[in-house]
């Protein structure tokens, strides 16, 4: 609580209303309990990348940036072998962490890249451990980024998803992780048009956020027990849209060109037993889709549907989804008995459950399908 802050003793008490019921446990994951006003620094700034020398599981060199624009010696990532690295960002001049995973297949050559948005109380090695995505990238061939919240900017380590701030393209933590996405491209060699995002509970939400302002960045999103965009614009209504799935979507408004903006294709998970995030949540993020083309009354279609039980794991239904010219743009994953966790996933990180269906493998295979042929701005 902020002593200077006339209203915090208010707010606080406020919130205490909430934190002993079932709404208020589903904050803990989700959103600062000391929330701020939404208020935030709309300009870009500059930004550069730093390395924190730590030992490497593989060996391998670190890495080495002058200030300024974003220089990387030509050699530090070509050593043949797996690099789990810890770097420094600096941004709008604020200097915020990350992880980076660099298979050993990579010596210089185009590879696809996928930002991990971990949820609260978590941080990228906790992600990471639950996840397994780093021995799934080692084996498909993919550099890993996982972005850090601070606990300054939200003492739980949330992302603030929820602040009309960080919804929009050039401001806040869209903006921050945009131009983080970018500086990597930058660092490593990255395929332009395979760069993907993914994320769970309240890292979720956040690359909803980033599909839907960002479509020209990133290819494809995967949304592992998130919300759909705009259903929220402060704490209140953010645990509202959490606790019944009925927030209503608010897109950004279509660019003065009048052309509609590029619908990011998403894989969407989620439990059907989450108590802390309604999988009703789920069906938003599905047909968000339609009104990201402009077509609010049309309702999207499965083209397919498969019940199915994997060995030693959840029964889960999939719906395959495809657009007019049968191809395919989105799947919806609904585990039945899957808490909020994520699924498939390992129990040295939190919020997992390692019954299957594995998320991070179907992530990574749906993400296979996707590339960005010509990259435009609205």
């Amino acid at each position: 609580m902020n002593p200077f802050d006339p209203f915090a003793s208010a707010h606080h008490a406020l919130w205490s209303l909430f934190a002993c019921g079932p709404v208020g446990l589903a904050a803990r994951y989700f959103i600062d309990p000391q929330a701020s006003d939404g208020r935030c620094d709309p300009k870009a700034g500059s930004h550069r990348i730093t390395h924190e020398p730590e030992p490497l599981p593989s060996g391998g060199a670190s890495v080495q940036v002058r200030t300024g624009a974003l220089r990387v010696k030509s050699a530090i990532l070509k050593t043949g072998s797996p690099q789990w690295l810890s770097c420094r960002f600096e941004h709008a001049g604020e200097t915020r962490h990350f992880k980076l995973y660099v298979p050993g297949c990579y010596n210089g050559q185009p590879l696809p890249l996928i930002v991990m948005l971990h949820g609260a109380q978590q941080d990228p090695d906790n992600f990471a451990t639950g996840t397994r995505m780093n021995a799934t990238a080692e084996e498909e061939g993919y550099i890993v980024v996982y972005p850090a919240q601070s606990a300054s900017a939200n003492p739980i380590r949330c992302w603030n998803w929820f602040r009309p701030g960080d919804q929009t393209r050039d401001s806040g933590e869209c903006a921050m992780i945009a131009a983080l996405t970018r500086d990597v491209m930058t660092m490593c060699k990255v395929d332009e048009g395979r760069v993907f995002v993914a994320g769970m509970s309240a890292g979720g939400a956040m690359a909803v956020n980033l599909a839907v302002t960002h479509s020209d960045l990133y290819a494809a999103a995967a949304i592992h027990s998130g919300v759909a965009f705009g259903v929220a614009t402060e704490p209140m209504s953010a645990l509202c849209a959490m606790n019944d799935g009925m927030g209503k979507v608010r897109l950004r408004e279509r660019s003065n060109s009048g052309l509609c903006p590029r619908a990011v294709p998403m894989i969407v998970f989620h439990g059907d037993a989450d108590d802390t995030v309604h999988p009703r949540n789920s069906d938003q993020i599905v047909a968000m889709r339609a009104l990201l083309l402009g077509d609010p009354n049309r309702a999207p279609s499965p083209a397919s549907t498969r019940v199915d039980r994997e060995e030693s794991g959840h029964a889960y239904t999939r719906h395959i989804f495809h657009d007019d010219r049968c191809v395919a743009i989105g799947e919806q994953w609904l585990v039945h008995g899957l808490g909020h966790a994520w699924s498939g996933g390992h129990p040295g990180g939190t919020h997992t459950d390692s019954r299957g269906p594995n998320a991070t493998r179907e992530i990574v295979r749906f993400f296979e399908q996707f590339a960005i042929d010509s990259r435009t701005v609205e």
